[in-house]
């Protein structure tokens, strides 16, 4: 826990430390070398980016306000494979179809909140 929260400071030290260095080596180099410089600053800046962002954050999107319907309501093939959840009297199915692109659902069923996840 202590090193990510250094972490971001460590980021910004190591990228000025990079910036400084291909300041001091662009009037030293030829075009070609400048070529391969600029290149690799672009990697160490998108690398100091990404280092700071969670990209697990754009693979998974959780589903905002689901909608139920009644089982003779819905228009599932009987084929279709699903998650399903009773609790008392309350119950509910997740298509796995539609789990499988937003991985999370939060809900409530029988009055306890639950997340489903596939």
């Amino acid at each position: 826990m202590a090193l990510r929260q250094r972490a971001p400071w460590g980021t910004l030290a190591s990228s000025f430390i990079c910036l400084a260095l291909a300041f001091l080596l662009w009037s030293a180099v030829n075009t070609w070398r400048k070529v391969a410089l600029a290149l690799v600053m672009v990697l160490v800046t998108f690398s100091a980016v990404m280092s700071r962002l969670n990209y697990f954050e754009w693979m998974f999107h959780p589903v905002p306000n689901a909608q139920f319907e009644s089982a003779s309501a819905s228009k599932l093939d009987k084929s279709e494979m699903i998650l399903a959840i009773r609790y008392g009297s309350d119950a509910r199915a997740y298509p796995i179809r539609e789990m499988a692109y937003h991985h999370v659902l939060n809900d409530v069923v029988g009055d306890v909140p639950v997340a489903v996840t596939y």
